[in-house]
């Protein structure tokens, strides 16, 4: 067996194909999304620019024991906060939706909240794994909070409230598998729901309001807040089985459909290629998924499974609220589909994240049967 034949073994050929096609999917349709626009191959340089270089990063991260990675956790947390702050500070977005998330550099956007959810996933397994099983104490419960609000509450400014859920989602599922008690679960439930209320009156502009109550009834503004989700649905269901062929999508062609290269990617999916595929997309999101908690189970020890749950709770929130909000059963709050939707950050993020996974997987604990 070749030395080439050894270090492909040790990957995860089944994680890195099924992102690589999900990848190459989300490029086909950016096109057939973009395809009316006058810079639509802007988008698919971008698109495809980020790939690589997704690639490349998710190499570099294999090459380093996760251990090793873990110790620079503060490393981690520091670029975390001073991203966040930054901004604040000089960040630019949508004047629409009242959020401001991105940095820009010679036209070159970056949205720090995306990537510093691998940062929050490696500085919270490595806060887990050292606390190890005195997670119940009351001093380590209340630095966890502290943990998580440190990042939560930076982009509650811009704000971004479908970012602060998948962080807020990642953490519970991570101090879960950690061994937290339950009653810790119950209050800490009662008091998101004391923070949502704030939320609702200091934090969400007018117009994030108005996409939830659209969402609660997106008849009542058909040609305002509801539209978008209204637009999705008719796209989705009039593909029906087989879909109405490559670039063929009324909606998506004529315009009908908004944001169709990134909040509603699966819209055009699901009018171009039908129920066939819309379960491609869920087949490949649930293979994802699972392969990550599967790797993380066979993890050598508590530091890695707790880096392969928190990036399957990343990716599991962001494929279920990105196609609940186009089929109508979740609010829009612009959440992308991983590996797909449109979006340099995003794709480079699940590409790290996707190291990280691999990293585990390449140094599991293995059988001994040495004396």
């Amino acid at each position: 067996m070749t030395a080439f034949t050894q270090t492909i073994k040790k990957y995860d050929i089944t994680l890195i194909a099924t992102a690589l096609i999900a990848s190459l999917l989300g490029i086909v349709f950016i096109y057939s999304a973009t395809k009316s626009f006058e810079s639509n191959f802007k988008f698919i340089f971008v698109q495809s620019g980020a790939l690589i270089l997704g690639l490349v990063i998710m190499y570099v991260i294999t090459k380093i024991d996760y251990e090793d990675i873990s110790h620079a956790w503060p490393l981690a947390a520091a670029g975390s906060v001073l991203l966040l702050i930054l901004v604040l500070l000089i960040g630019t977005g949508s004047e629409s939706t009242g959020t401001q998330g991105w940095i820009r550099f010679w036209g070159i956007g970056i949205q720090p909240a995306e990537i510093t959810k691998v940062f929050f996933i490696i500085t919270m397994s490595t806060h887990l794994s050292r606390i190890d099983s005195d997670i119940n104490y009351i001093k380590n419960i209340f630095l966890l909070l502290l943990h998580l609000c440190a990042p939560v509450v930076l982009i509650m400014l811009q704000p971004d409230m479908g970012t602060v859920f998948v962080y807020i989602f990642i953490f519970i599922l991570m101090v879960f598998i950690a061994g937290i008690d339950w009653r810790y679960l119950m209050v800490s439930g009662g008091a998101l729901s004391i923070v949502s209320v704030c939320a609702w009156f200091f934090f969400l502009s007018q117009y994030q309001k108005n996409r939830f109550f659209a969402f609660l009834n997106p008849e009542s503004a058909p040609t305002t807040y509801g539209y978008h989700v209204m637009q999705s649905k008719i796209a989705i269901g009039s593909g029906q089985l087989l879909g109405k062929g490559f670039l063929k999508g009324i909606q998506t062609q004529l315009g009908i459909l908004p944001e169709k290269q990134t909040d509603f990617i699966y819209a055009v999916i699901g009018e171009e290629t039908g129920l066939i595929g819309c379960a491609i997309i869920l087949t490949l999101m649930i293979t994802l998924i699972v392969r990550c908690i599967l790797i993380g189970k066979k993890a050598k020890n508590p530091l890695g499974t707790y880096i392969c749950v928190g990036i399957a709770a990343m990716w599991l929130f962001h494929a279920f609220e990105n196609i609940g909000m186009t089929i109508g059963i979740t609010p829009v709050t612009g959440i992308p589909l991983p590996f797909i939707s449109y979006g340099g950050s995003s794709l480079v993020t699940n590409f790290m994240a996707l190291g990280l996974v691999l990293n585990v997987k390449m140094r599991e604990k293995t059988l001994s049967f040495q004396q």
